[in-house]
């Protein structure tokens, strides 16, 4: 029998963090209950919360990213301000890390050192293109990871190769690396130790990549960009209706006999030499579009919905943001939820992971060091040393003028 408690309730992380990737990994343990605590700069903090205005005056990436976490800034160039983030790490469950090679340990927040001194610390470092090898020193930026680690080879069309559309390389560092978090606290609850755990933003994206590394190895294919089709399979791609268009996925000889058959009314095409199994298809390629796309300008794009479901052919409506921001999907499985920000409440959608006896929470998104003074006092720094503190710039943050 399960119990109304969050998964990770109890657990404190302590984030040294920017951009996306580990924003999102400790994202996703707020989300899961932890209290994160995330370190910022005096005056400037995250760089992220600048890359734009576009939420009521906030950031996007920011707002998406750091929901659920309090906020302290601090100098760490200075001695006190770094003695007080490592006793901040003392008192933590977890650290986790994304600044430039070797950046940490310059600042002295080595994450060895810190697991030795705490043996119970779980320390996750994200870095570009890992601890070793020619590349460990380069500045990895996403698209920069999309292009070394040959996802754009796979991605865009034809003619053009193009990086996805959202920052896949940092978002598969950041999933790695709570994974990783999640097993290391496990390993703990057996062990009693820590550990360190290194999660490069290359290495994550390679992993995506092993359909079509395989393909290269030892098919001796390049998989070529396809746009929205398949380079293995046809018919898969976007086809016109009437009114629009809709995507349409046929997986294998019997959906094709389904679409054709059910949907299209063109049964003398389900055994047809060309077209009968999907080898024929995908060499016949350029003629199966063309005799689908003839046929699906026929319908509606409501009417092919409604036929390709009835038929049992995969296919979807091809959204854009509004589309999706209108999704019924969401509106009626109740996935929206309402999340504070320092400009006002926004709209957000629960995170992907559903526990059944348990909402997982959606905290609210912080203002830069809004948590400073609050957090020092828990350290033990009465209002005279706050205060202090904030005067020489070690420190700082909205909740200071209170202190």
């Amino acid at each position: 029998m399960t119990t109304a408690l969050l998964p990770l309730d109890g657990i404190t992380v302590v984030a040294l963090e920017q951009a996306v990737a580990a924003p999102l990994a400790t994202r996703h343990l707020a989300d899961l209950g932890a209290r994160v605590i995330k370190l910022e700069r005096v005056g400037e903090g995250d760089f992220a919360r600048n890359y734009d205005t576009a939420v009521m005056g906030l950031a996007s990436h920011f707002v998406w990213l750091n929901r659920g976490k309090e906020s302290v800034a601090l100098d760490l160039k200075d001695s006190e301000g770094l003695a007080l983030a490592r006793e901040l790490i003392g008192g933590a469950d977890v650290f986790v890390q994304n600044t430039a090679p070797g950046a940490a340990a310059r600042l002295g927040l080595d994450v060895e050192e810190l697991v030795r001194e705490h043996p119970r610390l779980v320390a996750a470092s994200i870095s570009g293109y890992g601890t070793d090898g020619p590349l460990r020193d380069r500045k990895a930026y996403d698209m920069l990871i999309q292009a070394e680690s040959g996802l754009v080879s796979v991605t865009g069309t034809p003619d053009t190769a193009t990086k996805t559309g959202v920052p896949s390389a940092d978002i598969a560092a950041g999933l790695y690396t709570a994974q990783a978090v999640l097993a290391a606290l496990f390993r703990r609850e057996r062990t009693g130790e820590g550990g360190v755990v290194d999660i490069s933003m290359f290495d994550s994206t390679v992993e995506w990549l092993g359909h079509p590394l395989y393909m290269h190895l030892y098919g001796g294919v390049q998989i070529p960009r396809m746009g929205l089709s398949h380079a293995s399979i046809a018919p898969y791609d976007a086809y016109p209706s009437a009114d629009g268009q809709i995507l349409i996925g046929v997986q294998n000889d019997r959906g094709w006999r389904a679409l054709v058959t059910q949907v299209l009314d063109l049964p003398g095409l389900a055994e047809h030499p060309d077209f009968a199994t999907n080898p024929q298809r995908v060499a016949n390629r350029a003629e199966v579009d063309r005799v689908v796309a003839e046929a699906t300008r026929g319908f509606t794009t409501a009417e092919l919905d409604q036929r390709l479901a009835a038929a049992g052919v995969a296919a979807a409506q091809v959204n854009d943001m509004a589309g999706l921001a209108a999704h019924p999907q969401l509106s009626e499985r109740d996935r929206w939820r309402s999340v504070d920000t320092p400009a006002g409440p926004v709209d957000a959608v629960l995170p992907p992971t559903t526990f059944r006896d348990v909402e997982l929470p959606m905290g609210a998104v912080p203002a830069l060091g809004e948590h400073t003074g609050a957090i020092l006092a828990e350290l033990g720094r009465d209002d005279v040393e706050i205060a202090k503190l904030a005067a020489s710039g070690i420190v700082g943050g909205a909740d200071l003028t209170d202190s």
